[in-house]
Formats: C-alpha cells, sequence, structure tokens
C-alpha cells in the first residue's frame, strides 16, 4: 500500500492512498494531528506501507520526535535526483515544485538551499516549512501524486527497472535512517573528550590562542628556520623552506616525509594536532554534543558515487583518538560491523569473473590471489587496486598484466568504463546510479591532443572507479536498509535498538546489552539478505568485522 501525505499547519496534514495505478484511491483524510493519523495507519497495518511525500526532512523528523518510526518511504526529492541524473542531467534542480514544473512544462524554479547543520539540539514541534518550491494555487498533496506517478511510469521504462526501483528504496529508506540517527545521537562523553585534547594539546587555551602543545612546536619549528614562521601558513612555510636550500612543491606531509632536515618532525607533528584541535577541538565539543549525544547532519547521496556527506560537523572524519569519548551508555553496548575488502569483492559480483568471484569467497581475498602473484599478498592487493583506480606507473604496469591474464572479465568491465569515460559517456553503477556527464570545459578541450588527451585518461580513471565504489555505497545502503528491518523486528519498541552512526560501509548500533547476541546474529542475516538482493546467486561472500565494545575506539 502507498499512501501520500503533505504537512499542513499547526501539526495536521492529509493523506491519501493510491490505487494500483498511482491514482488516488477513496477520499482525501484531512487530519489534526498529522503524527497521531501516521502512526496509526503504520501500527495497523500488516505490511508497513510505503509513505509517499515530497522530502523525508520535512515529514520525518517530526515524527521521530514523537516516537513515530515508519517502516518505508518513497522521497520525491531523492528520487527526482537519481532519474534525472539517468538520464544524463545530473543536478539538475529536483524538489516537488522542480519536478512538478518539469512535468507540466513550467519554468523550472531552483532548488530551496538547506541551512548548515549546527550540531545545536531544535527538536521540531511540528513540520519543517514547506520547501518544494511549487508555485501559488497548486495543490501540493496533487503535486505529491502526479509526480509521483511520473517518476514510477519513468523507472518502468528504464533497462533495469527492478533494480533502479530497489536504489530508489533504499536511498529512500537511508533518508529515514538518517533522520532516525540525527534523534537518537552516538553516545558521546565530553569529560573523555576534553581528557583526550588536554593530553594531546595541554590545556584548554583562551579564545584565539593556539593550545600549549601547538605553540610549543610552533616555537620549534621557527627556531629550527632560524625565522618566525607561522606553520598554518604554507606561503610562510614554502619560503621557509627555500630559505634553508630544501625547496618544497607543496607543504602536504608526503612530501615533507621526503625532506631530510630537524624540523620535520615538529612540523608533522604540528599538522597532526592541528587537524586534531581544529576539526574535533573544544568548539567542535561545544557546537556538536549536547546531552550526551553527538547527532550528526546527513546528507543522503551528497556525495556523485552515492555516499553520504554530512553538514558540517565532520562524522565521517573521526579521528581513532577522538573514538575514546564515543561510549555505551550503562546497561547498552556498542557493536560495530563493517565490511572487509568491499570493493573488490563488489568488481567480483558485478564482473561476473568466475576466477575472481571464487577468491572472493574466501575471508581474505587477498591471500587467495596471492598464488597468481608469485605467492605475494601484497601484490595482489596493489594488482587489484590498480585494476579498480587505473594506476599504470611503477610496479603497477606488471601486476596489471597478470589481472589481465587471469581475471579477463574483471578487466574487461573496469576497462570497458574506463573507455566510455574517457569519450565523454556516462557510466552507471548495478542499480543504476549515473555519473555526472563531462564539464563544459572538458568537452573543450576534449579534441587537443594534449590536453585532451590527459583530460580523458583522467575522466577514465573517474568512470573506472565510479562503476565500482557507486556500487559498494548501494551494498551498504542495502545492508543498512536489512539492519534496520531487522532491528524493528527484534525489539518494534521505538529507539531501543539503535543504529546511530554511519561512515561509508561501517555501522554503528547502540543496544542494550541483553540484545548484543542478536544483533550480531542479525547483522550476518543482513548481510545474507543483501547479497542475495543485490547478486542473486553468487559465489562472492562480504565477510563482516563485527566487534560488541563499550568503547567505539576498541572496534
Amino acid at each position: 500500500m502507498r499512501i501520500a501525505v503533505v504537512p499542513g499547519d499547526e501539526g495536521s496534514g492529509r493523506l491519501c492512498v493510491l490505487d494500483a495505478d498511482d491514482r488516488p484511491s477513496g477520499e482525501v483524510r484531512h487530519v489534526a494531528d498529522l503524527t497521531a493519523a501516521v502512526g496509526a495507519v503504520e501500527d495497523a497495518a500488516a505490511e508497513p506501507p510505503r509513505w509517499v511525500w515530497a522530502d523525508t526532512g520535512e515529514v520525518y523528523p517530526a515524527l521521530v520526535e514523537r516516537s513515530v518510526r515508519l517502516g518505508r518511504c518513497h522521497d520525491i526529492t531523492l528520487v527526482e535526483s537519481l532519474l534525472l541524473g539517468h538520464a544524463g542531467r545530473f543536478g539538475e534542480a529536483h524538489s516537488l515544485g522542480a519536478a512538478w514544473a518539469r512535468l507540466h512544462g513550467h519554468v523550472v524554479p531552483p532548488d530551496p538551499v538547506r541551512s548548515a547543520g549546527t550540531g545545536a539540539e531544535t527538536p521540531p514541534a511540528l513540520f519543517e516549512p514547506d520547501l518544494s518550491t511549487l508555485p501559488p494555487g497548486v495543490d501540493p498533496l496533487t503535486a505529491v501524486i502526479e509526480v509521483h506517478a511520473d517518476q514510477r511510469r519513468r523507472i518502468a521504462a528504464i533497462a533495469h527497472p527492478g533494480r533502479f526501483a530497489l536504489l530508489g528504496a533504499v536511498e529512500s529508506a537511508g533518508a529515514m535512517t538518517a533522520v532516525e540517527m540525527g534523534h537518537d545521537g552516538v553516545p558521546w562523553r565530553p569529560d573523555l573528550h576534553d581528557q583526550v585534547l588536554s593530553e594531546q594539546l595541554g590545556k584548554r587555551p583562551a579564545r584565539g590562542d593556539r593550545p600549549p602543545v601547538l605553540a610549543e612546536l610552533a616555537a620549534r619549528i621557527s627556531a629550527e628556520f632560524g625565522r618566525t614562521v607561522n606553520p598554518d601558513s604554507p606561503v610562510q612555510l614554502l619560503k621557509a623552506f627555500g630559505a634553508i636550500g630544501h625547496p618544497v612543491p607543496s607543504t602536504r606531509s608526503w612530501v615533507l616525509k621526503e625532506v631530510d632536515h630537524p624540523v620535520i618532525p615538529h612540523l608533522l607533528r604540528y599538522k597532526e594536532l592541528a587537524r586534531l584541535h581544529s576539526a574535533h577541538g573544544w568548539s567542535w565539543l561545544d557546537s556538536w554534543v549536547r546531552g550526551g549525544r553527538f547527532r550528526p547532519d546527513y546528507v543522503v547521496g551528497g556525495v556523485v558515487s552515492g555516499r553520504w556527506a554530512t553538514r558540517g560537523g565532520g562524522a565521517l572524519q573521526i579521528p581513532k583518538i577522538v573514538r575514546r569519548a564515543v561510549m555505551a551508555d550503562p546497561d547498552r553496548t556498542l557493536v560495530t560491523v563493517d565490511a572487509g575488502q568491499l570493493e573488490p569483492r563488489i568488481l567480483a559480483a558485478v564482473s561476473g569473473d568466475s576466477a575472481l568471484a571464487a577468491a572472493a569467497g574466501s575471508e581474505d581475498l587477498y591471500t587467495r590471489l596471492a598464488g597468481e602473484f608469485g605467492g605475494d599478498r601484497e601484490r595482489a592487493k596493489i594488482g587489484v587496486l590498480a585494476a579498480m583506480y587505473g594506476q599504470t606507473g611503477g610496479d603497477a604496469a606488471p601486476l596489471l598484466a597478470v589481472m589481465r591474464r587471469t581475471f579477463p572479465r574483471a578487466m574487461d568491465y573496469v576497462d570497458g568504463a574506463a573507455g566510455l569515460g574517457e569519450r565523454g559517456r556516462l557510466v552507471r553503477s548495478w542499480l543504476g546510479r549515473t555519473c555526472p556527464p563531462p564539464s563544459p570545459s572538458w568537452r573543450r578541450v576534449a579534441g587537443d591532443s594534449g590536453d585532451g588527451a590527459r583530460a580523458a585518461r583522467e575522466r577514465g580513471r573517474f568512470t573506472r572507479n565510479f562503476v565500482i565504489q557507486a556500487t559498494a555505497a548501494e551494498w551498504a545502503l542495502v545492508l543498512m536498509a536489512a539492519v534496520r528491518r531487522g532491528l524493528t523486528r527484534l525489539d518494534p519498541a521505538p529507539g531501543t535498538a539503535q543504529l546511530v552512526f554511519f561512515q561509508h560501509d561501517e555501522l554503528v548500533l547502540h543496544v542494550p546489552r541483553a540484545l548484543a547476541g542478536p544483533v550480531v546474529e542479525l547483522l550476518h542475516d543482513a548481510e545474507e539478505q543483501t547479497r542475495a538482493l543485490l547478486f542473486g546467486p553468487t559465489p562472492v561472500r562480504f565477510p563482516l568485522d563485527i566487534s560488541v565494545v563499550d568503547c567505539y575506539a576498541d572496534a
């Protein structure tokens, strides 16, 4: 059952059941309390309905705030973005208003701009403002119904409609999960975070000052250069290195490690600690942790490959040392899970290369492949990664020759994607997420034998990896949706067993200690469901690294 829903004023709203042809079935329900009405329908349904709305961020946060959690939805904004990308129109406006205008041949309005997250707790009392950009006089519920029906028709016309429908479903499920994770938050101990910062940086400084350890390192760096140098200034550092007879092309750490001079250890240490201070220091702690919780503001599909981004907070780059502050609440535990060697296994599954798939049935794919590379596991790893990322220099060339001889179908798959990219064509993930088209500047130089050849190779490397990385992102979304469903069956009480963190191919759950064992079983079941749903019968396995810990740093 599909139910279209739009919020109204003062917590009200309207609901409309859709028939098999995506048309209204019966009368529109006007409800004074949309949250209560939606929750009652969800509870009474034998199978969770699929809620159809313009934007998950407009509707779902208010429901979650009142302990209403839903099973499925169709997010028109996200699905429109996927469909536009599939048609080679990546980046065009995709709000409900834009989709409705496009459907009716009107001028398409730009998408509204969402404000960046601040980390502050601002629970929605009712519903978010309408971000659909519909013109005056257009009924939002009618627009939702019309655009949803149009999207379903467009999906049915795609070469692999079942796969693309799955992509839209898990992208929409991801949006709901992101809201739930933002509400529940990662359990965070500010006292332990402060302890980590004090150990690494010294006593908390006055606003605008360097922490003591950074100040001491800055003084040592200036002493080694024999002049006052601001280590935060690349320009000053480049001049200083030139003055001591060690000119460097940049101040990147990998460049500096090649320089033999006493200043290097101090400078590398300074850069490491300065990143900690700026990205996850005391200001971050004050801004993003409230009530013992860090609440990331996720952007679903925020990266072209389908990986998520965040609106501030640095959730996708939490350093290991800071993870010491992530501690389970009393009587609860953290269950972490991530997939090892995910992208090579994806390559084996999507290419249908039987030899690589057989190796991917092992716990350690690279060890299984080592025999093809003289018994050297590291060379096997370099060869596989070179195939996916387009590396050809150095040791990669002879290893790629082994890959082409041993795994021809896998190499044909990524070589084919690279060739399409070099010719300015589009490539797609397994479920149908589509890469952006080449930029106008790329097309302008495409015919030039020098710059054009370089641009073609760069785009080929991008599309070579896109088909793998985007499919890996889909695998993670399908897994997360399966875990979310499993948690509801395991413990139906809203928010008791929680998914609290997601990073690329890693999940963190915060669950009652008594449920840790069943949750581990659930994760293994979810991996099997994900593999079967995406790839059907395949010898490829996606082994999970699962830890049950009280502290995230111990995972």
